[in-house]
């Protein structure tokens, strides 16, 4: 037990993150509708939060970062990696990518063809469009006037535009914009920025309603487990400031915080796989064998390219004079480098000519690193890399003990199947005819990584993809929406917990599969629809 907050609350939502601020916003526009958001970073009162090249920076910092690893993951060839998650009001759309994303129209089409309802793509588009504030302007595939601002890129490369051409020259096509149901094609991503500045769910969200007598925050919080009562969640228990504190409310308890935070809060409870809890000696509440079940991640094979003969972020990172006019350019006119995503190109295709959609997603990049967080190559060059958007291999998030502070052990178990290990060789073998394109040969293109000496059999590449592929951060799935019928469902078609009365959870972690592309916008999406069923429901 523990110090009772004061106040009498509708709603409590748990993660200040891409959903959660969203959630906050719009079940508090009521003013007689009290919400309480609990978030257990801090505020976003941080430059790097803000410049768009500052994930460089908060990736990898404990400040604004989690700091997760993954299990040595035998599909990685005993590799582990790191595990970016935000810690930060406005969550990992504070040092994401950027890139605004929301798959394709099938993606959604299947979640309806499983059974849930509501869910198909013309079902969501309308969602998307009422979130947008998109700088293409209102049309049948977006929106303007809402809190998630979308920006053209405020800068360009050649030796990008000539990847474009490239791609082009194998029969890919251009196209505009990456969101209008079928993203096959080339373009350069559109991204959460404002004039330069990085768009958060926090900025879009969150800080607007802030000043709304009925919204409370409470930053560094830990929330350590739900209170359940009579199999209904009635709050939840939290530690602040080395205080245990409990909140309570009168509606409902909403799990946004991701699905590796969720998972933790729920497991913590007693509530996942009797057996898995057992084992930590926690009482089972609920068993519940999908809580922490199904995690899909995107996995990109890094390929590597020097270049000759055109400019790179490498070497001009490297001069002190350049950098200086990198800083000037961004101070007065909030463009160059400094505006940056990770990723400025996007090329969606098929690894292989029997795929029914694009299966493969290109994210494409100026400058190169051994990895992430490691300085820049002082040589010139590109990254290339290519990731299997639709993963057949499935993972775990478990907690390892009961204590709130330790880090879960998380087995995204990649490249477990046959099919994603064939994806993971023909992409490679896919990027090595993209960079052997004549609208590259002027660069003369020299693979780096995996190497030439990295043969085309399918063994050969698919252990260059264990050596070579990483995340891309897009962990879903972990607490996924389902059918009464499917024993792994741990959510309905609304978002409600199945089998605890007075919970739901709005997060990437409901998506039964992932989508087809950067998930930041897809949850976003889940956490507008979420607070539409809420307040339907509620009345």
């Amino acid at each position: 037990m523990g110090r009772q907050l004061a106040g009498d609350y509708d709603y409590i939502v748990v993660g200040a993150g891409t959903a959660g601020c969203i959630l906050a916003n719009r079940l508090s526009a009521d003013p007689n509708t009290r919400v309480l958001i609990l978030e257990a970073g801090g505020n976003d009162n941080w430059i790097w939060f803000h410049i768009p090249v500052g994930y460089l920076f908060a990736i990898g910092n404990p400040r604004s970062d989690w700091m997760f690893r993954t299990e040595a993951e035998p599909g990685l060839n005993g590799r582990s990696l790191a595990y970016p998650r935000g810690k930060v009001i406005g969550g990992c759309s504070a040092i994401n990518a950027m890139i605004s994303m929301r798959g394709q129209a099938a993606d959604y089409d299947h979640w309806r063809q499983l059974g849930l309802s509501g869910w198909s793509y013309s079902d969501v588009l309308p969602v998307f469009r009422r979130l947008e504030d998109h700088f293409l302007g209102e049309s049948e595939h977006h929106g303007v006037g809402g809190g998630w601002r979308i920006e053209a890129p405020r800068l360009s490369w050649a030796v990008l535009d000539a990847v474009g051409d490239a791609a082009e020259q194998m029969g890919i096509r251009r196209i505009p914009d990456f969101n209008t149901g079928d993203n096959e094609g080339i373009s350069y991503f559109h991204v959460n920025q404002k004039r330069g500045r990085r768009w958060s769910s926090a900025r879009g969200f969150l800080k607007p309603a802030l000043n709304r007598q009925n919204l409370r925050l409470e930053t560094h919080v830990h929330v350590d487990r739900l209170i359940v009562e009579n199999g209904r969640a009635v709050g939840v228990r939290f530690r602040q400031n080395g205080e245990t504190i409990e909140a309570r409310t009168k509606g409902e308890v909403i799990l946004s915080a991701g699905s590796i935070g969720s998972v933790q809060v729920l497991q913590r409870s007693g509530v996942g796989p009797a057996e898995w809890l057992g084992e930590l000696g926690i009482d089972v509440v609920l068993d519940k064998p999908g809580v922490g079940r199904n995690l899909q991640d995107h996995l990109q094979q890094r390929a590597i390219y020097k270049v000759t003969g055109v400019k790179t972020l490498n070497e001009t990172y490297y001069s002190l004079m350049r950098r200086g006019l990198m800083g000037l350019d961004y101070a007065f006119r909030r463009r160059g480098p400094l505006t940056m995503a990770p990723s400025q190109l996007g090329i969606f295709t098929r690894s292989d000519p029997r795929r029914d959609r694009a299966n493969i997603q290109f994210h494409v990049q100026p400058l190169s690193l051994d990895k992430f967080g490691d300085p820049l190559h002082r040589f010139p060059a590109i990254t290339v890399s290519a990731c299997n958007l639709r993963p057949t291999s499935r993972g775990t998030v478990r907690i390892r003990s009961a204590k709130i502070d330790e880090a879960p052990s998380i087995a995204p178990n990649y490249l477990a199947t046959e099919d994603d290990r064939q994806v993971a060789a023909d992409a490679i073998r896919v990027t090595r005819r993209l960079m052997k394109q004549n609208a590259l040969s002027s660069y003369k293109p020299e693979e780096y990584l995996p190497g030439p000496a990295v043969g085309d059999d399918d063994a050969a590449l698919a252990k260059a993809a264990g050596d070579i592929g990483t995340t891309i951060f897009h962990p879903v799935g972990t607490a996924k929406m389902g059918t009464a019928d499917d024993p792994m469902a741990v959510v309905d078609e609304r978002l409600r917990f199945r089998g605890l009365d007075g919970l739901r959870i709005a997060d990437a972690s409901i998506m039964p599969t992932i989508t087809s592309g950067n998930t930041n916008t897809p949850t976003a999406m889940i956490a507008e629809k979420a607070a539409s069923m809420i307040l339907e429901d509620g009345r």
